[in-house]
């Protein structure tokens, strides 16, 4: 019961940090924090039980690209877009994870599969530039309407609250994961597939479970994205970089606890913008070399992430005593 107070207070504190605090760059940078958290979140639902996935680009940008080519190209609302591109998703992963779960395609092999779902999503947005704006990026129509129809906002402060309220979903659908038989089926999977199926657990269903929830949530990142920044290109929203940096994010923060992906956001995107802010155009490309380098430290010294790693410390019973 504490710590469901606990939550309700700190929740209740984030909504209403952007009526006392109103900086518009701060604003921004909390907002794009809660949206890459929900997206990390995303993903380590799929890497916490060992389903490393390369290519949850792919889905971000399936998320962002169908909810803005809708609006674009047919006047659909964002409100209706958004569940379609998370249903197209949810499809692709199960195209892509059905074969690989039913033949008992695991490990490195499961994530070159991914990998390749990435770069292929990633060309296809390319290559038919005339309706997506290929590498040159994409800009969803200004509304001349209604704005809550259209999903545009030009207060932060709506943006903030939008980000805050998907944010604490990502963590409850985490918690409800976290406390729900399909944990310890996946566990088992994880541990050994054969004596999880002797014991009468249907490990392709419960594979396709996480992954479809897993594809489905980042593509709702996605589209919030695309419509929060009003603008998308495949290298922000798609392909094997976005891949690399969700794996980066959540690793660093810690895959199995529930607030490790935020800590992974608020690296990443602080870390993005110092070297934005500090060298400008010449500081290109360094955040993810500096992912790299953190990557390997990380998996090498700290394989908990820094807040899993934490939570051990304290836990740890010769603390006290300065062991």
């Amino acid at each position: 019961m504490n710590k469901q107070l606990a939550w309700g207070v700190g929740l209740v504190a984030l909504a209403a940090l952007p009526f006392v605090y109103r900086d518009p760059y701060h604003l921004h940078i909390m907002v794009l924090i809660l949206i890459w958290s929900f997206a990390y979140t995303s993903w380590s639902i799929m890497g916490r039980f060992g389903l490393v996935s390369l290519g949850h680009g792919g889905f971000m940008g399936v998320g962002a690209y169908v909810t803005t080519l809708l609006w674009n190209h047919l006047g659909i609302s964002p409100w209706i877009g958004i569940p379609v591109a998370m249903l197209c998703a949810g499809a692709l992963a199960l195209v892509v994870a059905y074969p690989c779960f039913r033949f008992r395609i695991t490990g490195h092999y499961f994530a070159l599969v991914t990998l390749a779902l990435s770069g292929i999503v990633l060309q296809i947005i390319i290559a038919t530039r005339d309706y997506t704006g290929g590498s040159l990026g994409y800009t969803p129509e200004r509304t001349k309407g209604n704005h809550i129809l259209a999903l545009q906002f030009d207060d932060k402060i709506v943006w903030y609250l939008i980000a805050l309220g998907v944010w604490a979903g990502g963590l409850a659908v985490w918690y409800w994961i976290d406390r729900s038989m399909s944990r310890y089926a996946m566990e088992a999977i994880s541990e050994d597939e054969d004596a999880a199926a002797a014991a009468g657990v249907n490990v392709t269903a419960e594979k396709l479970r996480i992954t479809v929830i897993s594809a489905v949530m980042t593509a709702m990142a996605g589209a919030l994205y695309g419509q929060y920044q009003m603008f998308i290109s495949p290298d922000t929203v798609s392909g094997i970089a976005v891949s690399l940096q969700m794996v980066f994010a959540a690793v660093v923060g810690g895959i199995y606890v529930a607030l490790g992906p935020t800590i992974g956001a608020i690296i990443t995107i602080m870390l993005a913008e110092v070297l934005r802010v500090g060298f400008g155009t010449k500081a290109v490309g360094w955040d993810n070399l500096v992912y790299g380098v953190l990557l390997v430290l990380f998996i090498i010294f700290l394989p908990k992430g820094i807040l899993g790693s934490l939570l051990a410390w304290l836990k740890s019973p010769g603390k006290h005593k300065g062991g």
